[in-house]
């Protein structure tokens, strides 16, 4: 089969691979759709994997294309999602429901061979069925929905709320307005660097969208009750500490390349106004995958979470490398961009 293969940093060239075989419990999926995470871009052009030569992408769709042993619930040509991590189930974290915790995790495109590339295996008990007539593109959206909604969670946020999300033009944070909205917040301010991603926010669901410090300080007024922070740059958590109200909840989703300091004015605010800061990390919960992935589920299916305006590239398999390093090397804008190991014609979900 062909697949996108990562021998070293920097190092990314389409080959031809084994297809996988699907061992007793497992399914083999023909990919549909791969997205591409922050996380990828990094992993490909900075800090490399766990393990080489390897295959990343891990937020995909799939059909079922081949049974193994003892697998029932599914049948061939199912499209499913697929939750990307593989949690042991056996730590202590994974026995009390905290798989995002789990300290003996397998990855797709991590730590094992993900979907840049025409096939996948994988245990079919961790995959969730797509409810019949969402497009394949939504499916494979899953992931960074439910990391949204997983760190909106570990907030107060409820009726009236004022939230400000930073980075709130990028997928997992145009996810979190929409949630925000679905959950009732009136005031929500998305932060990010240019008018193109405000004007994504504004039709994410966001009351006001600010691209510049100038307009965020023009606004805060009392401060924000939830503050998510989706960028990972380390100025900008500092920030969000500096937006929060009293008692606010601050959640810290980006994944930083730098240590990260906050202001001494901003300590001072953090302690006097008693903020709360904690990080989320992944998208899981019992039973695995969890109310996060089911309700992001429920909620495409119905229409109420909107997925397609975010795609600025749709691309062939063979594009991966190139156009990940352009998106690295941030000569090429985007908001979500989305692959075909299969090509473009994807059959109609009436599953």
């Amino acid at each position: 089969m062909k697949a996108v293969v990562m021998h070293a940093v920097g190092d990314i060239r389409v080959e031809e691979i084994d297809k996988p075989v699907a061992g007793p419990g497992e399914v083999v999926m023909k990919v549909a759709v791969c997205g591409v995470c922050g996380s990828d871009m990094d992993r490909m052009f900075k800090k490399g994997p766990h393990k080489l030569p390897l295959v990343c992408g891990h937020e995909f769709s799939a059909y079922i294309e081949e049974l193994g042993e003892g697998v029932e619930g599914f049948a061939v040509g199912d499209l499913v999602t697929v939750p990307p991590m593989l949690p042991c189930f056996a730590c202590e974290p994974c026995t009390q429901g905290h798989f995002s915790l789990c300290e003996d995790y397998d990855y797709y495109g991590s730590r094992r061979n993900g979907a840049y590339a025409e096939y996948v295996a994988g245990p079919a008990n961790l995959l969730l069925k797509v409810p019949a007539g969402l497009d394949a593109r939504a499916a494979a959206m899953v992931d960074p929905a439910a990391i949204a909604l997983h760190a909106i969670w570990r907030t107060k946020l409820t009726t009236g709320s004022r939230v400000a999300v930073m980075g709130g033009g990028g997928p997992i944070g145009l996810f979190a307005v929409q949630w925000a909205r679905i959950m009732g917040a009136t005031d929500i301010v998305a932060v990010d660097v240019s008018e193109e991603k405000a004007a994504l926010a504004r039709q994410a669901g966001a009351t006001t969208a600010v691209s510049s410090p100038e307009q965020l300080a023009d606004i805060v007024g009392r401060g924000f009750d939830v503050v998510v922070e989706t960028t990972g740059v380390p100025a900008v958590a500092d920030q969000a500490v500096g937006i929060a109200a009293r008692h606010g909840d601050v959640t810290l989703i980006g994944i930083p390349n730098a240590p990260v300091e906050i202001s001494a004015a901003n300590w001072a605010r953090l302690m006097r106004l008693e903020i709360n800061i904690c990080g989320s990390w992944n998208s899981f919960s019992a039973p695995f995958p969890g109310a996060e992935w089911t309700t992001t589920l429920d909620h495409m299916a119905k229409g109420n979470l909107q997925w397609e305006f975010m795609i600025t590239h749709e691309e062939p398999l063979e594009k991966v490398g190139e156009t990940i390093r352009a998106m690295s090397e941030r000569t090429i804008h985007s908001s979500k961009v989305m692959f075909f190991p299969n090509g473009m014609d994807l059959p109609v979900n009436e599953a």
